[in-house]
């Protein structure tokens, strides 16, 4: 059984930050903290765009910068201090996942007053969280309409998340022209990390639903069309729009409706892992030990792997399906690699020790306390095989 649940209301199209005023007025916004990354929003004019608009209705707002990839708990911290003194009532995420999540985050700990940590750690459950808005300006990680946030705890290299309705933004204002600007790497691992969000459900254990199935095939044929379009032509308005509703779409838990389980995860997981301690890019990390990860379990159901390579690579099926998946699996690979993406720890830049291979494996089990993945359940043994595959 799954549950389709998006109360988010979503303007997807050139000029849509025009929308941003009266969106929070509709939402009952009156003191604003506005959470942003990038000084590229400073310097397009784009926060200038959306506090004149704030300045002509009478919201009150404050700004906030620094979001930056994996976003760090400390400016987490940062945020509900300053939220609680100015005593904000909406929080307005302007940038990618990194802004968004980490606006949920400060969202959750001006609702609470225990430590906002421990919503990631699991020792306690939301029970609230202030309202938030979205203003996109990069494709990648759905976060404009999903339930979920992930932050990293710099004491300790902990990258975390928490899964919960409360987080879910109340609109998304998704214009494809703000990401004309966006460097070819980020708008590569963007593209990665939509197309793992769709995969981490595709594959999963107990029955699908076929028109979920045909739905999520269809999605990984336009991310890798319009990803590569974007990457040789950044300025490509419609490739760009694409990749911007593909992200809302292969988060928001369309691609996991009908199905029996919600997904794996195991790749993401152990990513989680590599991020916290090295702090490289989530896209890049997923996409470096995908490869390894597909190799370790695809015998547990080849004919996913297979019927996978034929609906979104056109492979032929034959009488073999051990044989169909690894193709799918190599096809798959020569995708990260056209996406300038990595496909293994060395060509992300990374050499661990079989130390530090260990500790990651340590890390991604919770120190003992969990397994991983649902296509097939890792436990440590099997995380450290693949994180030994995945060296390259």
């Amino acid at each position: 059984m799954t549950e389709y649940y998006t109360p988010t209301d979503v303007i997807l199209g050139k000029d849509a930050v025009s929308k941003c005023s009266e969106m929070l007025k509709k939402a009952g916004a009156g003191n604003v903290l506005i959470h942003y990354g990038s000084e590229r929003v400073i310097k397009n004019g784009l926060m200038e765009t959306i506090t004149k608009q704030l300045d002509d209705c009478g919201i009150i707002y404050t700004l906030l910068g620094g979001a930056q990839p994996n976003p760090r708990l400390s400016l987490v911290r940062k945020g509900i201090e300053i939220g609680r003194e100015k005593n904000v009532d909406f929080l307005l995420a302007v940038g990618g996942g990194s802004a968004i999540d980490s606006a949920k985050a400060m969202a959750y700990g001006l609702y609470d007053n225990g430590d906002v940590w421990d919503f990631y750690t699991g020792a306690r459950k939301p029970e609230g969280a202030l309202p938030i808005g979205v203003v996109l300006t990069l494709a990648a990680t759905g976060s404009e309409m999903s339930d979920s946030s992930v932050i990293t705890n710099e004491d300790g290299g902990l990258k975390r998340g928490c899964n919960s309705n409360y987080c879910r933004p109340r609109f998304a204002l998704l214009d494809p022209t703000l990401t004309y600007t966006v460097p070819p790497y980020q708008t590569s691992c963007g593209t990665a990390d939509i197309m793992m969000h769709t995969l981490e459900r595709f594959f999963h254990s107990g029955k699908s639903l076929a028109l979920t199935d045909s739905l999520s095939i269809a999605l990984l044929k336009s991310v890798i069309e319009n990803g590569l379009k974007a990457l040789q032509n950044p300025e490509d308005y419609d490739a760009r729009a694409n990749l911007m509703w593909a992200s809302s779409l292969s988060h928001n838990g369309l691609m996991q409706t009908g199905n029996e389980q919600r997904g794996d995860w195991a790749c993401h997981q152990m990513e989680h892992e590599l991020s916290g301690m090295y702090d490289v890019a989530h896209g890049a990390g997923l996409t470096a030990i995908w490869g390894s990860w597909a190799r370790h379990v695809y015998m547990e159901d080849s004919e996913r792997f297979a019927m996978l390579g034929e609906g979104v690579f056109g492979l032929k099926r034959t009488s073999d399906p051990d044989r169909d998946a690894m193709q799918t699996i190599k096809a798959m690979e020569s995708c990260f690699t056209a996406l300038h993406m990595p496909i293994n720890l060395k060509e992300l830049g990374l050499e661990p020790t079989d130390e530090e291979i260990d500790t990651l494996a340590e890390k991604a089990t919770f120190f003992g306390k969990r397994t991983l993945g649902a296509f097939q359940i890792l436990d440590k043994q099997d995380i450290l095989d693949i994180y030994t595959a995945a060296r390259g």
